[in-house]
């Protein structure tokens, strides 16, 4: 079981909307602010607005459960305006209803704030999003075969943005896959997920990296510092050495001068 909120308002919202810088994932950033973001994604999604705090409580759908168990998938179809108290609740959400329907599903795009790195908006799409880069099937030094190609370039994917209050809502979605769905019949269990993980276990495999890089960093810098040690080490004890030999030679002269 897990809940979402359903919120249709009647008036357009009044209040002014806080902006915020984002960066996307995949490297590009905007710097318009995220309202006009979400203004974006309104034009092609028909995004409902945002519920005004000055408005009645009437006008307002009240926050309510969805119990997943023994609704059909049709009960389980995101729209855009669609709202979750949580980026958790809305994974847990586009999972059922990927299970439901018949496909499995992965994180795509992420959406970071250039103010404070926090995430402000998360793509999940189908597993069979994109294609595969040619460089892994093209590899000359492969030893095994290349893995059998999933990604048919699917459309299908929800598209999150966070709101003020910690809120996320749904400003895309796309239904249609171009393949066939799996049937409940072909699914062993519990329906995988693909390439998802909480924002906490991210966030610990990024500290456990960071921190491992630290600890390369430093040990990389002690090497060095060891190694121009010995280099100074051997440049005095081959300029001593030279000293010897020369003195070795010198004594060995003045002996056989004497000797004559």
């Amino acid at each position: 079981m897990y809940t979402y909120l359903n919120c249709i308002c009647r008036d357009t919202m009044t209040g002014a909307a806080s902006g915020h810088d984002f960066l996307d994932s995949d490297g590009g950033s905007d710097d318009e602010t995220f309202e006009k973001f979400c203004e974006h994604e309104a034009v092609e999604d028909e995004l409902l607005p945002r519920c005004s705090l000055n408005n009645d409580v009437n006008d307002c759908l009240i926050p309510k459960e969805l119990h997943v168990e023994g609704l059909s998938a049709e009960s389980l179809e995101p729209y855009a305006g669609m709202t979750f108290p949580s980026l958790e609740d809305a994974r847990n959400f586009y999972y059922e209803y990927a299970k439901h329907t018949g496909f499995t599903i992965r994180t795509n795009r992420i959406r970071h704030s250039l103010k404070n790195m926090a995430i402000i908006g998360r793509d999940f799409v189908c597993s069979r999003e994109g294609f595969r880069a040619a460089k892994h099937t093209l590899r000359k030094d492969r030893v095994l075969p290349p893995r059998p190609i999933t990604r048919e370039g699917c459309k299908a994917m929800i598209r999150l943005a966070a709101r003020d209050g910690g809120k996320w809502i749904v400003t895309k979605f796309v239904h249609d896959h171009n393949h066939k769905l799996m049937t409940s019949c072909k699914f062993s269990g519990e329906l995988p997920i693909v390439n998802i993980l909480s924002e906490e276990e991210k966030d610990k495999k990024i500290q456990d990296l960071y921190d491992e890089l630290q600890h390369e960093r430093q040990r990389s810098v002690a090497l060095q510092h060891q190694l121009s040690m010995i280099l100074e080490d051997l440049e005095e004890h081959a300029e001593f050495m030279s000293i010897r030999v020369e003195d070795i030679i010198n004594s060995i002269k003045e002996i056989e001068l004497g000797d004559l």
